[in-house]
């Protein structure tokens, strides 16, 4: 009786603080589209960061791009491009981050530049692949939209 009592505490201590722990325990889950607008938003601040030669700025905001690329809706795609995408955004906005904290601004503007050019990359990449899915015939009959998840 003791064990399965133990074993329940243990799972609902779990469950609390799991979230907690990982930093989203106040993020609901969001869809594609509204990820894609925050890091968008987020994109915007670090840009002007760089402008205003504000390294706080930057890293804040370099370190929430970081965070939403790791949240389960990030992953719209399961092809080994997206993966390379992906691992390529979050490796440069890695280097943000630390190059913001070491205060050099011409190596952030260039991980930057970097981070850009992946998430233009990889919205190229995520268009051809619904494009070409949704010429599939097995596909046939089924609605286009923007927002539904690529199986």
């Amino acid at each position: 009786m003791w064990k399965k009592v133990c074993v329940l505490a243990l799972a609902a201590v779990a469950l609390t603080v799991s979230p907690k722990v990982s930093g989203y325990a106040d993020k609901p889950p969001v869809k594609p589209n509204e990820l894609m607008k925050r890091k968008l938003l987020e994109s915007q601040k670090v840009l002007e960061g760089l402008a205003l030669n504000d390294f706080d700025t930057i890293t804040k905001h370099a370190q929430e791009l970081l965070l939403i690329s790791k949240t389960a809706e990030w992953r719209v795609l399961k092809t080994p491009d997206y993966d390379t995408f992906s691992n390529s955004f979050q490796r440069s906005a890695s280097d943000l981050i630390k190059n913001s904290k070491e205060k050099n601004l011409d190596a952030s503007a260039l991980s930057y530049v970097e981070m850009t050019l992946t998430c233009v990359k990889c919205h190229k990449h995520v268009r051809e692949v619904r494009s070409t899915r949704l010429d599939d015939p097995s596909r046939e009959g089924r609605s286009a939209r923007l927002d539904e998840p690529i199986r």
